[in-house]
């Protein structure tokens, strides 16, 4: 008696990750539009890199975002990334790189759920000279690189992870990728170059949702079988199920080898919020058609609180 029961890193990782839809749902209806398949499928993902898999130091960052610095150079020495919400660099410590800039508001509400960010940063979101931007930039909570077109921050994190292989240092190098990317030429050429190197110190999860902004992804152009392919390039390539907790995190705690690990989550970008299955294929930005839309997502979003008091 006395003692308090610790919370397996499982039950909070769901509960992250039911928070992340929450806020994200919750912002759509108040903004009247926004991301939120992408919050949908890649709830769990983040969920567990955030709860388990990155060896993250504590967030150095304000809590309350600072505005917008303006541009990096010489002459600005107020310019800052959005790193530190990740924690301060160290040799031991692991860095994180989100690729899809679209994804910033499942991010944003992941710092939030995790304590790294203040729910008043999420408020802050897309307004008029802030940092906490609807298309994540590189001086942007959690984010550290300018992710630019799809497909240019894998290069980035690779060279990143090139530089920590040189320097002997132990801390690992993640990217969140979307399987949208894999239509981009710039991605494979990443790949080619990170199995190159043996960058083992490379971890990537890709959000596997069939879905990008022209509809389903098979219907657009063909990437799979995504796992065989990367297999031919010298990549360690692993298939999950995207919303179960236990295997996403089970890639994560192999044994390192040359090889860089790719995890496929396969995910469904309606996970959790079965309102948007009325809008298949049209899934990648959500804006109410009518009030009487937006209102049956209000009611979806009470029925998703009840369910968080519970959990």
């Amino acid at each position: 008696m006395g003692e308090e029961i610790q919370m397996s890193w499982q039950v909070r990782a769901r509960r992250v990750a039911l928070g992340i839809r929450l806020r994200v749902l919750e912002h759509t209806i108040n903004s009247r539009g926004g991301y939120l398949s992408q919050a949908c499928s890649s709830a769990e993902t983040l969920a567990v890199l955030y709860t388990k898999a990155m060896n993250l130091g504590p967030s150095t960052a304000p809590m309350i975002p600072r505005p917008f610095p303006g541009v990096p150079a010489k002459s600005n020495p107020a310019y800052f990334t959005g790193a530190n919400y990740n924690g301060a660099p160290a040799p031991n410590r692991d860095r994180f790189f989100l690729s899809p800039a679209h994804y910033a508001l499942a991010l944003y509400a992941t710092l939030v759920e995790v304590g790294r960010m203040a729910p008043e940063g999420l408020a802050m979101f897309n307004q008029d000279g802030s940092s906490v931007e609807m298309i994540g930039a590189e001086h942007s909570p959690g984010i550290e690189v300018t992710c630019g077109s799809l497909g240019q921050t894998i290069s980035q994190a690779a060279g990143v992870a090139l530089a920590r292989k040189l320097r002997h240092e132990t801390g690992r190098v993640w990217v969140f990728l979307s399987d949208g990317e894999f239509q981009s030429g710039q991605t494979w050429e990443a790949i080619q170059a990170m199995a190159f190197y043996k960058l083992g110190n490379m971890i990537v999860y890709v959000d596997v949702n069939g879905q990008q902004c022209d509809g389903k992804m098979e219907d657009v152009m063909r990437i799979e079988p995504l796992q065989d392919r990367l297999a031919a390039f010298g990549i360690r390539a692993v298939q999950v199920d995207g919303h179960d907790i236990d295997a996403l995190n089970t890639p994560a705690e192999l044994s390192p080898d040359n090889r860089p690990l790719i995890v496929l989550a396969y995910t469904d970008p309606c996970r959790g919020i079965g309102l948007l299955d009325e809008r298949r294929p049209g899934l990648h930005y959500v804006r109410f058609k009518n009030e009487e839309e937006r209102m049956q997502y209000v009611a979806w979003l009470q029925k998703m609180q009840e369910q968080a008091t519970h959990a």
